[in-house]
């Protein structure tokens, strides 16, 4: 299968698949779907990251959240921005392998209106997995999330909001 080919094309969820499925398991091929993310073609971009959004969880993507942040940091394209960050909140996050950049980043999304609701829930998720080791960051998030009560949301921005929420109260409970 010519991956590169398939991926600058429009393509389903069964493509999708296919793709994940080659990649999983060698690290050759993960590399290659990564080196295509960072292609010059938009639709090839965007289709390799779809493809990692379907991978399970693994070492290798961990080893990547450096790039993801930083190709995150810099991205106007709304898909994008949207699939790097919903593969950089899937993962775990310990009291000291957090970056300040990427945890200012998703606080400054979390009420700007003017980013996709997407964006914004998966920023929302992000969040709260960085700052639950903190009492202070906890109480920061907590206010943006009040502050969101001003505002017209999206059924998932709603969700969103809810359970994390939730978290943050049984954070304090414990």
């Amino acid at each position: 299968m010519n991956i590169e080919e398939l991926l600058s094309q429009r393509i389903n969820l069964p493509e999708v698949r296919r793709v994940v499925s080659w990649a999983v398991g060698s690290r050759e091929n993960s590399d290659i779907l990564w080196r295509l993310v960072n292609s010059s073609d938009r639709r090839t971009s965007v289709n390799a990251l779809w493809a990692m959004t379907h991978l399970p969880e693994s070492e290798w993507l961990v080893s990547l959240r450096d790039d993801m942040i930083d190709m995150l940091m810099t991205e106007t394209d709304a898909s994008k921005k949207r699939m790097l960050i919903q593969l950089l909140r899937e993962q775990e996050y310990e009291a000291d392998d957090i970056r300040t950049d990427f945890l200012d980043f998703c606080m400054s999304k979390i009420n700007s209106e003017c980013e996709p609701y997407a964006v914004r829930c998966f920023s929302i998720y992000a969040a709260f997995k960085m700052c639950r080791h903190f009492p202070e960051l906890i109480a920061e998030l907590n206010g943006h999330l009040e502050m969101m009560c001003f505002q017209s949301l999206s059924p998932g921005l709603k969700s969103a909001v809810k359970q994390t929420k939730a978290k943050i109260a049984k954070l304090k409970k414990q």
